[in-house]
């Protein structure tokens, strides 16, 4: 039995040492592309946009998220708002239509249907040859519509989607996300190096509206549209982009539960996304989505499985031998009237060790490198220690259930 664990051990560490020297090597090949950009073609230069909002419950965030929409230093005449109501039970009506007067506004309400149903509603009244989506508790940077446009320049580029951060954490479980999002950064920006964007975000994603004319509408998706989309667009080669320096701020989950609910729905919907389209997988045909971005992904749910599954083994087998060595010759405590020697004898030399020490300096390089990505400078926290706590005790756990879910065909729910 702890052969078989050694050798798992030393494939999934194989795998995941893999992928993180792969992105490095990326970065080292394309990092003199990555700087942040201004672009000052003249206005009239710019196409007409069209955002929608979908909201559901959103009257805290709603008029923080339009206004940042308005602020946006694009211009006025060719940025189009649809602010769509998806049957909320609380005041979020009565904050949109508080924008009611704004020359470029286009308030809508709906019965809740899903945020896909919102969207959907916004793309068929939308006549741009532009249409993006804003979740309705992030907030865009003022330049960062200007910054995706010219990415489409090249009329082989279908989607653009943005660098999201984590705004204002106040709490060890808020931060702990602050640096997944700094690390998901510099993943992202590797992917789209590459050419294999799984996800378009729905905080400030663009499209060009051929693709939904194309490729139909959103779908309900597992309740994860923006990842089937990207599926979608990816198995008939529309190209994605990654834009490094188009900044959107969006609201961490406040609690641990919070997060592991949100967690849980991704998870679930790469699950159920990639059963759906399994047929891209290991296919040389749609690049390197299907050799690389999903099989990548597959493997780090396995991983993260065996690595808990394998620690919960540890712990279990430490109690029993330390019970075993308590009963045998009692409780032995240390002797300190000589002053604390210390010895290299009990210092483990087990590769394991070195391997997991490896494994984490790629990691925190790999963070660092997200850092300097999304705010322009590099830096390490020490809350990069939560951050590594947290995710190894939580991120098993809404692995486990999602599995679960799939196997019993029980949705996760949106919120």
């Amino acid at each position: 039995m702890e052969a078989i664990l050694d050798a798992l051990f030393y494939i999934f560490m194989f795998l995941a040492m893999y992928v993180q020297v792969f992105f490095l090597v990326t970065f080292l090949e394309r990092r003199k592309e990555i700087v942040t950009r201004e672009d000052d073609r003249a206005d009239s230069m710019y196409p007409d946009v069209t955002v929608i909002v979908p909201c559901w419950n959103e009257e805290k965030t709603i008029a923080g998220t339009v206004q940042s929409l308005l602020a946006l230093d694009y211009p006025k005449e060719k940025l189009h708002l649809f602010i769509v109501d998806d049957g909320s039970t609380d005041g979020t009506w009565a904050e949109i239509q508080k924008f009611e007067s704004v020359p470029n506004i286009t308030t809508l309400k709906k019965d809740n249907g899903g945020k896909h149903t919102a969207m959907n509603l916004g793309i068929a009244q939308a006549e741009t040859d532009f249409i993006s989506c804003l979740d309705a508790d992030s907030f865009v940077d003022p330049s960062a519509l200007k910054r995706m446009i010219p990415f489409f320049d090249d009329p082989s580029v279908m989607a653009v989607a943005p660098t999201i951060v984590i705004t204002n954490p106040k709490n060890l479980i808020e931060w702990a996300q602050k640096i997944e999002y700094q690390l998901s950064a510099y993943v992202k920006k590797m992917l789209g190096f590459l050419g294999g964007i799984h996800v378009t975000p729905g905080p400030f994603s663009v499209y060009r509206a051929k693709v939904f004319k194309d490729l139909g509408s959103y779908r309900k998706a597992h309740n994860t549209e923006d990842m089937e989309i990207a599926y979608r667009m990816q198995e008939n080669h529309y190209r994605i982009e990654q834009c490094h320096d188009a900044i959107v701020h969006t609201k961490g989950m406040p609690s641990a539960y919070t997060l592991y609910k949100q967690r849980l729905r991704w998870i679930y919907g790469f699950i159920n996304n990639t059963i759906d389209y399994r047929r891209l997988i290991f296919r040389k045909r749609y690049g390197t989505l299907g050799l690389f971005t999903i099989p990548a992904g597959v493997v780090s749910i396995f991983a993260a499985l065996f690595l808990f599954v394998n620690l919960l083994v540890t712990l279990v087998q430490f109690i029993v031998k330390k019970i075993v060595q308590v009963s045998t010759v009692g409780i032995r405590l240390p002797d300190f009237s000589d002053g604390f020697k210390f010895d290299w004898f009990f210092v483990s030399t087990h590769s394991v060790l070195f391997i997991a020490i490896l494994m984490y300096l790629l990691i925190i390089t790999s963070i660092l490198l997200g850092t300097s990505i999304s705010e322009g400078k590099m830096r390490l926290s020490w809350r990069v220690v939560p951050y590594i706590v947290i995710y190894s005790l939580l991120a098993p756990l809404w692995v486990l259930r999602a599995i679960f879910n799939t196997v019993a065909r029980r949705e996760t729910a949106w919120r």
